[in-house]
């Protein structure tokens, strides 16, 4: 019969493969403490010739590690750190230096780690899961590093040191992943807001950053957020998303993505509507591949996140005030500075201050075919929300002048939105005809219509067309650009 260590250790304590209680079976007269945890097994002298024995599983993941393995994994840190030849480390290729923490952690397990008279005592699978996890921590993002390599995982949002969830297909789902404490995790948030020159402290407790690989971060410390520091980061597709993924995920179908390829190329003048995380973004970026290669292109955002492809792009970038409240560059700002660099093309990555003042400005005096999104819960919402805008950009004008201004400017407003079953659908396709006097007015051209939910609790639903013919489409001709007469039909299946 195995010896109880034997068991033990050919279960893998430290994976994430078991949890809960393990059930034993053990020779009298056993004594263990198990590697890499709190948890002592003794089994005194008894008449049978083996028993049971109920054990807690000690590390079950990252979240359900023991404080001792924690400790563990803290103490070698520092000591990798305490080690590592600076000098020597920042010549090195990143799979290099890799394998150089590797090496030396293997070193550190074996030489008495923690003040004892003997190595560490670890299994096989501890001890890749110390180096796995001290290689991302000296070198990524830590304990998130397995989330951010990922591919399914489109949003992480840590609500506190021991508390992660991740987004997958639009829905929310928690995960064993943990940090520390409060500490290791502001020691994350310092790494990431530290490599765009950003900063997060007491007197600025809020802070958006982005990734070297384009996802955007914001976090939240304390005082702000009460139970310790928050983070979320909104990953972005190493390879963007094309129409055809779209088309593909039922976002929206073939004949009215050929429509906005059409819209973009005709620069028509397009504000994409919807909710947080409904993929306005997505559908910026994917619009904007439509612009001609030949244009000058000007992209302007809070933080970077568009990914043209075209060779002609300038991307511009607001900048926050530095710790004594100086440096501040705003959207306001770059809009006016884009107007003297020759722009064919002005991308927003999103409007929500005063900035709509010169952005509509530039729509209204030959900067035709720029692009942005907005938040709003439907097309009427949004043109609402721009008359608002434009009153806190200190405009002075009566209410029907704005409206005229937007309504000359704005050409076609998208609604996106995410869907019960995280889904993202285009909701409906609205063309801005003008004014109808002190109104501005729009008519709705495609509709995603819901009927119901499925057993397994999908949404269905289908797109129709409202059998209005966009003024638009003459428009559309004078580029080149013809469209079938069966995709405004509302009697034809829209495919």
């Amino acid at each position: 019969m195995a010896t109880l260590r034997d068991q033990i250790a050919s279960w893998g304590f430290g994976s994430a493969a078991r949890s809960g209680p393990v059930r034993l079976r053990v020779d009298p007269d056993s004594r263990l403490t198990i590697p890499g945890s709190d948890v002592e097994v003794t089994v005194g002298s008894v008449a049978a010739s083996s028993l049971l024995v109920d054990v807690d599983h000690p590390v079950q993941g990252r979240k359900g590690a023991s404080a001792g393995y924690y400790a563990t994994k803290t103490r070698l840190h520092q000591m990798v750190i305490s080690r590592v030849d600076l000098q020597a480390v920042e010549a090195m290729p990143y799979e290099q230096l890799r394998s150089y923490i590797r090496q030396l952690v293997q070193i550190l397990i074996d030489e008495k780690p923690l003040g004892t008279d003997k190595p560490l005592q670890v299994n096989e699978q501890e001890r890749s899961q110390l180096i796995t996890e001290l290689q991302d921590e000296i070198l990524g993002l830590g304990p998130l590093e397995p989330l951010m390599a990922d591919p399914g995982v489109s949003e992480i949002l840590v609500n506190g040191y021991d508390t992660v969830y991740v987004e997958r297909e639009g829905l929310l789902e928690p995960t064993s992943v943990r940090f520390n404490d409060d500490a290791h995790l502001r020691k994350i948030i310092d790494k990431i807001v530290n490599r765009v020159g950003r900063r997060i402290d007491e007197a600025s407790p809020m802070v958006d950053a982005r990734l070297p690989d384009g996802s955007r971060v914001n976090a939240v410390i304390p005082p702000v957020t009460l139970d310790g520091p928050a983070l979320s980061i909104r990953r972005f597709a190493a390879t963007p998303l094309r129409m055809k993924d779209l088309i593909e995920k039922g976002t929206l179908t073939a004949g009215i993505a050929e429509l906005l390829a059409g819209l973009v190329r005709a620069k028509t003048n397009i504000v994409i509507s919807g909710g947080t995380g409904s993929g306005k973004t997505t559908l910026l970026n994917i619009l904007s591949g439509y612009i001609p290669a030949n244009e000058r292109i000007i992209t302007i955002e809070d933080t970077a996140e568009l990914q043209l492809q075209q060779p002609h792009v300038v991307r511009m970038e607001t900048r926050t005030a530095n710790i004594e409240g100086r440096g501040e560059i705003p959207m306001r700002a770059l809009v006016r500075n884009s107007l003297r660099m020759r722009p064919d093309r002005i991308v927003l990555g999103e409007v929500r201050g005063s900035e709509v003042v010169d952005m509509l400005q530039a729509m209204n005096t030959g900067h035709e075919g720029s692009l942005t999104t907005i938040h709003a819960n439907g097309p009427r919402d949004a043109l609402a929300r721009l008359e608002n805008l434009v009153a806190m950009g200190g405009m002075d004008m009566p209410l029907k002048v704005v409206r005229q201004q937007i309504a000359s400017a704005i050409h076609v407003i998208i609604q996106i939105g995410r869907l019960n079953d995280g889904s993202r659908k285009l909701l409906s396709l609205h063309e801005v005809a003008g004014m109808e006097g002190d109104v501005i007015s729009t008519e709705e051209i495609f509709a995603y219509e819901r009927r119901g939910m499925t057993q397994e609790g999908m949404v269905r639903g289908r797109f129709r067309a409202t059998g209005v013919r966009p003024a638009l489409t003459e428009r559309l001709k004078t580029f080149g650009i013809e469209l079938s007469e069966d995709l405004f039909d509302p009697f034809v299946e829209l495919e």
